[in-house]
């Protein structure tokens, strides 16, 4: 008998009547043949975002959950049905406008993006993210992405939302957020806004109850270097990382980049406690495809570029390594699919090399190819990958110029036209990158 993808594992969440609702994908593709030969580039695009305010609304009233036996790459509009809104309090606020300050005016999504990531720490200090900067000014790069919510928790700027304000995670790390990204925005540079979903070190000392629990204490569970993990199934959680994104994107960000929308990988993970009841198995990928479903209603189908962090090994592993992550699952639900393809994080003989993160080239190449194919078995498009690539030392093998270079080369060699450089000290390898002169 078919397993359901979809199961009511919350017995606090009522079968109500189904409400069928029509979507519109909010992006189209193109699919150009280039001039080089050697190379298949797919290129993705989304029609201009140039807006005053975010002042869409949720039009329906009903919130449905149902157990429906589908196949969520096949038919990603059923997921969508699911999540149109809600009779409760607290999600009727979620579909409420966001007053701005003053009118915010966002950058369309280049055609191919070509990305370097600040920490909010970075972003708020002038006399740092200058050096930042100045390479987006000078080089190849037309985008940054910035710390929105990283996985302290916090939130990297003042909020208007009164729900998030009363939440408390808000600091004031970029004081000139909108300046900043008036800024960015009038020398055209795209700014994606990255938010830490389930890693978040505040929202457990607050709210406990939204973290995962350790069935040996009963307090919120801890993985191995001693982190909190939210709640991957809990919906309040769900509408929290909605509200962060719509937030971020009301105070000018151009896309939102949601990282750690996963399960735990590591620590004592058979002391998490999910609530099953006896014989109840936790899919963890079909858990993973709600969420992801939630965040393409709520968020995406708003009218707001969205992009996912998924581990690098998923484009090449055939399951989904325990952490419910699978590149067909989340691609329905994204603009963008960014594979975090560094080859350090490979293990020894992986392709048969010793020590991948000495081949940037044959290791990045090997993973998005990987992942274009499992992308075409999906029907659907390469032009989704987006991929994370290394410009930082680790485990002994020094990254080069050269090193950082084989990585975007790769990219383009496997038809990839996007790419984001990620060094969590920001000190970025000019070398590898192209002056605007050339």
């Amino acid at each position: 008998m078919e397993k359901p993808i979809l199961r009511m594992s919350r017995s606090r969440i009522l079968l109500t009547s189904m409400v069928v609702l029509s979507f519109a994908l909010g992006s189209f593709f193109i699919f150009s043949q280039p001039t080089n030969s050697s190379r298949l580039v797919y290129l993705a695009s989304r029609p201009p975002t140039i807006v005053d305010r975010d002042t869409n609304t949720n039009p329906a009233s009903q919130y449905f959950v149902g157990v429906i036996p589908y196949n969520p790459v096949q038919s990603p509009s059923i997921v969508r049905q699911l999540f149109a809104a809600t009779e409760s309090p607290y999600f009727k606020t979620a579909a409420t406008a966001v007053p701005t300050a003053s009118p915010v005016v966002h950058v369309a999504t280049p055609a191919s993006v070509r990305a370097l990531y600040m920490t909010s720490w970075v972003a708020g200090t002038p006399s740092i993210r200058v050096r930042v900067l100045n390479l987006v000014r000078e080089t190849e790069i037309n985008s940054v992405v910035i710390d929105v919510k990283d996985d302290t928790g916090r939130i990297a700027f003042a909020v208007r939302d009164p729900e998030l304000q009363a939440i408390g995670a808000a600091t004031h790390r970029i004081t000139d957020v909108q300046d900043l990204l008036r800024e960015l925005h009038a020398e055209g540079v795209y700014v994606i806004g990255r938010v830490s979903v389930f890693q978040d070190q505040y929202l457990p000392s607050v709210r406990p109850e939204l973290a995962l629990v350790s069935k040996s204490t009963g307090a919120p569970w801890k993985d191995r270097r001693g982190l909190f993990w939210l709640d991957q199934r809990n919906m309040e959680v769900w509408e929290y990382t909605a509200r962060t994104a719509r937030e971020a994107y009301a105070q000018g960000f151009d896309e939102i980049n949601f990282d750690y929308i996963r399960f735990p990988s590591d620590g004592n993970l058979a002391d998490i406690e999910y609530g099953l009841s006896e014989g109840e198995w936790l899919d963890k990928s079909a858990e993973l495809t709600t969420f992801f479903a939630y965040l393409d209603s709520d968020v995406r189908e708003r009218g707001i570029p969205t992009s996912a962090d998924l581990f690098g090994q998923i484009t090449s592993e055939k399951d989904d390594m325990g952490i419910g992550q699978t590149i067909e699952g989340a691609a329905p639900y994204f603009d963008f699919i960014a594979p975090m393809v560094y080859p350090s994080h490979y293990y020894p003989g992986f392709l048969q090399l010793k020590n991948p993160a000495a081949h940037p080239y044959e290791v990045v190449k090997y993973a998005l190819d990987e992942g274009v194919k499992k992308l075409i078995a999906a029907s659907s498009t390469p032009a989704l990958l987006r991929p994370w690539l290394q410009d930082f030392s680790l485990g002994g093998t020094t990254y080069s110029a050269e090193m950082v270079r084989a990585q975007i080369e790769a990219t383009y060699d496997a038809g990839i036209s996007s790419w984001m450089l990620w060094d969590p000290s920001n000190r970025y390898t000019s070398g590898a990158l192209l002056l605007n002169s050339e």
